[in-house]
């Protein structure tokens, strides 16, 4: 009886558990939309990685993961629909258009934006997205943002040779004949890390007096 009163009965109707029916397709929506961004990328083959390879099989995963969803609405108990947290949904989503603006150049109507390049689109997706949460601490997310986007540069420039721009389109103008682009990106990736973990040194100096200080007391 207070299984049906909470809502979890079957008593509710043919959909069981309403919140993972409405989180499917949120995710069957997202899969389709990231096909459908991807779909004028070349996929390649595994040995010969194109751009539209992992998005393209990414959304598959996510299209899949909401399809579960979907089926475990209709034949499992769960819980009902909580009141919406729109913080989390919103920050994420610009997020996602700043980096979408500032990677490549992005014209809308007389507006438009200089290509960044992965080294300044990246950070900043991070550090945005990372306001999703209320205990965000921007040290953090630089922190973060630092040794991703150094991570990031290494593993999809460097090592997959994919054709993602990493640098400002100035920069690689200004830069050109001086120093290869496989150079400059290994040695920015390192500039990056580097930061990173000055940061994240600072940090821990910050607090271990700290720490000290609030031993000392207690022993005295």
């Amino acid at each position: 009886m207070s299984e049906l009163n909470h809502g979890r009965g079957p008593g509710r109707g043919i959909v069981r558990a309403p919140q993972s029916l409405v989180s499917g397709l949120g995710l069957v929506a997202l899969a389709l939309f990231g096909l459908w961004a991807g779909s004028d990328l070349p996929q390649g083959t595994l040995r010969a990685m194109g751009p539209g390879l992992m998005p393209r099989w990414l959304s598959i995963g996510i299209g899949l993961c909401g399809l579960s969803l979907l089926v475990a609405a209709f034949l499992k108990d769960g819980e009902p629909l909580a009141s919406a947290a729109w913080r989390g949904p919103v920050v994420v989503t610009l997020a996602i258009l700043a980096f979408a603006v500032t990677i490549r150049p992005f014209s809308l109507g007389p507006f438009s934006t200089p290509g960044l390049g992965l080294i300044v689109a990246g950070p900043l997706a991070v550090i945005v997205g990372g306001y999703a949460s209320p205990e965000a601490r921007l040290r953090e997310l630089l922190i973060l943002a630092l040794f991703l986007t150094a991570g990031c540069m290494l593993l999809f420039g460097d090592l997959l040779n994919l054709p993602i721009p990493i640098f400002p389109i100035a920069l690689v103008d200004a830069l050109s004949g001086t120093l290869s682009s496989r150079t400059l990106l290994r040695l920015a990736a390192g500039l990056l890390a580097i930061g990173g973990l000055a940061l994240l040194l600072v940090g821990r100096g910050q607090r271990r007096p700290a720490v000290d200080v609030a031993s000392h007391s207690m022993t005295t």
